[in-house]
């Protein structure tokens, strides 16, 4: 996405935003899916979503939003309150299960028009203010988080 301010340069803030573009690569999917009336193929979408989304929401909520909410706690909230508005609407799809509720498919579109807007605010917002903010222990913290969750999670192919 960007490369303006140098917060990149922080492994867990490159790693971060990696996975940002894995979840824009697959949203771009939902809409041809929504599209065809294809219920199914969106379900599969929703939880290939969820598998990036899972290790990078412990990473953020149990690394850096910690960090970053000395300073910014009202911001934090507000992503953590997205955070659980997006996984509502992405674990009906769970299981390998496809939505039987008629609503699911407009709510799914309007759950990733807020993710969109998420990771917006992170990558415009939050992840700057990281590089300003973090210190050596706090950037050392977020890395043993990524290493708890799952390791280096896996880079989508280029």
């Amino acid at each position: 996405m960007c490369e303006y301010c140098g917060c990149q340069s922080l492994a867990s803030i490159d790693e971060l935003t990696r996975e940002h573009d894995e979840v824009v690569r697959l949203i771009s999917h939902l809409r041809p899916a929504r599209q065809d009336g294809d219920v199914a193929r969106m379900a599969r979408i929703a939880r290939e979503i969820t598998t990036v989304l899972d290790p990078h929401t412990q990473v953020e909520e149990h690394g850096l939003f910690p960090a970053m909410a000395v300073d910014f706690p009202e911001q934090i909230a507000a992503l953590e309150a997205e955070h659980r508005r997006i996984e509502a609407v992405l674990a009906e799809a769970a299981d390998g299960a496809t939505p039987s509720d008629p609503t699911w498919p407009d709510r799914l579109i309007e759950a990733i028009a807020l993710l969109r807007d998420h990771i917006l605010k992170e990558q415009d917002g939050l992840f700057p203010a990281a590089l300003a903010y973090l210190g050596t222990d706090e950037r050392e913290a977020v890395e043993a988080v990524r290493a708890k969750a799952c390791g280096t999670l896996s880079r989508p192919a280029a």
